[in-house]
């Protein structure tokens, strides 16, 4: 029997996360509203059958009420913020606190009526309505701050195991239903005296629940999360690339930083952040050198080979730069053949020195690998000796480059 009560309750996980992410796959169609409705209607049922329906499970007694439709219910939540965005998944949350609260307040009211007998032998028992009303006002209270929590935890998570949706699920859905089974658990001991085997076959069942719904959640990204069909042939590697609307944005902030040729940071990310960096060295009292980097003679390059060979020219360069950079140091793109490198905690002499480095590695690097020879020139200045504001400070490197390049180019020229 107790076996067959596991199948039963698989089964009922199984059409439950059907029907539900059919929804939610279809609210373009049809609305999220359909999703959020069918969400909410169950929570009553939910509670009764956590508080009066068990069956014997081989590790224990559990209800179904609560190891399947209030864990998928949680789970649901987080599926639409992973597929939506917060604003969306606030929604639910918020009006699921607010109607269960309307029902309690309302049901509050209707005992007080002075009921007649329709049918014999049924009348209403207001002992189970009034143990059922603080159920349901504890159970609302808990489910707001499982679903706040478990989408705060999906977040935070993200930085330690990376963007990794069914690890970061099933990470959630184990914490936060680990402590809303014990929240649940101690109402009802409370309220109707439900012994500690309950709590523990309970949590045993949500644990398991979690995982089943993961799985649900990996079968579903790999075989229909194309939006143009059901089956697919979607590498099972790909479902670990499935982000947030928050993660993809913070996705495109990221790519838009980058001058998209050479992966170094573009000019506007130059013109917002150096005046800070700049400032910050002067506040702590550290020096900080600013190197304007020139290809020379890159318009004879292009000329002579065409801009396929220019573009390799210039992704080779910034990938040298790249490669000498520190952990204090910022390489820009500001211009076509132009770059500027901020190096903090840097003084003068340090960043003559780097620069003569460079300068020698681009000559026989472009020597051996490249089309023709490519050299640069490099002009230098320092903080806060040349200057205490970031335009001054390229202004001076500016100029020494030039003279660098009257000298005769591939040279460096500093304070």
């Amino acid at each position: 029997m107790a076996i067959y009560n596991a199948f039963l309750m698989f089964a009922q996980a199984a059409v439950y996360f059907a029907v539900m992410m059919s929804l939610l796959r279809v609210r373009g169609t049809i609305g999220i509203g359909v999703f959020m409705c069918a969400l909410g209607v169950m929570h009553f049922l939910e509670t009764y059958l956590a508080s009066v329906f068990y069956i014997q499970l081989p590790f224990g007694i559990v209800s179904p009420g609560s190891t399947v439709l209030f864990s998928g219910k949680l789970l649901m939540i987080l599926l639409l913020y992973i597929r939506e965005d917060a604003l969306v998944a606030r929604q639910p949350i918020y009006g699921l606190l607010i109607g269960n609260f309307l029902i309690v307040a309302l049901v509050m009211i209707l005992r007080n009526h002075d009921t007649v007998v329709v049918t014999d032998g049924r009348i209403p028992d207001i002992a189970f309505v009034d143990e059922m009303g603080l159920l349901m006002v504890w159970g609302t209270i808990l489910l707001f701050i499982d679903s706040i929590a478990i989408i705060v935890l999906y977040e935070r998570i993200g930085v330690w195991v990376g963007r990794n949706p069914a690890l970061r699920f099933l990470i959630c859905g184990a914490a936060v239903l680990t402590f809303d089974q014990a929240g649940f658990f101690l109402a009802l001991h409370y309220v109707s005296g439900a012994p500690w085997h309950v709590f523990f076959g309970g949590w045993v069942a949500k644990m398991i629940a979690t995982v089943v719904y993961t799985g649900f959640f990996v079968a579903y990204l790999k075989f229909f999360n194309d939006e143009r069909g059901w089956l697919t042939n979607r590498p099972l590697k790909d479902v670990f690339q499935v982000l947030t609307y928050r993660e993809r944005y913070e996705d495109l902030l990221e790519a838009t930083s980058y001058d998209h040729l050479t992966g170094t940071l573009h000019r506007r990310q130059y013109d917002q952040e150096a005046p800070e960096i700049l400032a910050r060295s002067l506040k702590d009292g550290r020096t900080l050198s600013l190197l304007v980097i020139d290809i020379d003679h890159f318009k004879q390059v292009n000329d002579r080979h065409g801009h396929q060979v220019g573009d390799k020219v210039l992704t080779t360069i910034a990938r040298m730069l790249k490669e000498n950079l520190r952990s204090d140091d910022h390489l820009y793109r500001v211009g076509g053949e132009e770059f500027v490198l901020l190096c903090e905690r840097l003084p003068a002499e340090g960043a003559v020195s780097m620069a003569e480095r460079i300068r020698k590695s681009i000559e026989r690097f472009s020597t051996i690998y490249l089309p023709e020879k490519v050299t640069v020139s490099i002009g230098i200045s320092s903080a806060p000796v040349d200057g205490e504001n970031i335009e001054d400070l390229f202004q001076r490197a500016d100029v020494r480059l030039y003279e660098a390049k009257k000298q005769g180019r591939n040279r460096v020229a500093g304070p």
